[in-house]
This record gives C-alpha cells, structure tokens and sequence, in this order.
C-alpha cells in the first residue's frame, strides 16, 4: 500500500518562511510528476507547484518567486521551500503524486493527508 505522509506545516507570522515535505512510504517502487495543492476555507484545492521527475517545475503565478518545489528521486521525497509568505497563503496544503506501485504494477494516484499553514501576526 502506498502512503504520501506530509510534514512542516504550522503557524507563522507575514513574511516568514516555512518548509514542508512528503514523503512516499510503503509500496512505492517509483514517483512520477509530484505536486503541491492548496485549499483555503471555502475555495477549490489549487494547483501550486509541480516538479517532473526530470524536474522540471510550474508554479502558479502567485507564489512564483516566493516558493520552490524540489525533491529527491532516490528517496521518494518532495519538498517545498516557502518564502515571504503573506496570510492569503493561509491554507490546508496538500502533496499529490503519481506512484508506480511496486505490488500492483500499476501507476495510480496518490494525495497525502493535508498539513495546516496559518499566516497571521
């Protein structure tokens, strides 16, 4: 079974940096294009970062320059580097990825749990 565990979300002040990262566990036996969702009370889960597994990253026009998607192929893991955050980041962020199940064979879709970011003073 394949799981995406998130981590690093948490409270911060306008301006501040915050880092979060996912992870694959379980049955992964490769990541193909990872990504980085967002959704604010009320609003549709938005498509903020993506990286290819060449790494090849998008980024949605406003966090572009503020925030950067990195991960590392050999250990299944996605990163997201979060500068000059402003309380309209305030969000659930969530980790997305496409994974090659090493028990199923099969590529499938995979979300992780959520993890909390509130910008406030």
């Amino acid at each position: 079974q394949v799981q995406l565990m998130e981590s690093g979300g948490g409270l911060v002040e306008p301006g501040d940096s915050l880092s979060l990262s996912c992870a694959g566990a379980g049955s992964v036996a490769k990541t193909g294009v990872m990504a980085w969702y967002r959704q604010a009370p009320g609003t549709q889960r938005e498509m903020i970062a993506s990286i290819s597994r060449g790494g090849i990253t998008n980024y949605t026009e406003s966090v572009k320059g503020r925030f950067t998607v990195s991960r590392d192929n050999a250990k299944n893991m996605m990163s997201l580097q979060m500068n000059s955050l402003k309380p309209e980041d305030t969000a659930v962020y969530y980790c997305y990825a496409r994974v090659l199940d090493s028990l199923k064979f099969t590529w499938d879709d995979y979300w992780g749990q959520g993890t909390q970011v509130v910008v406030s003073s």
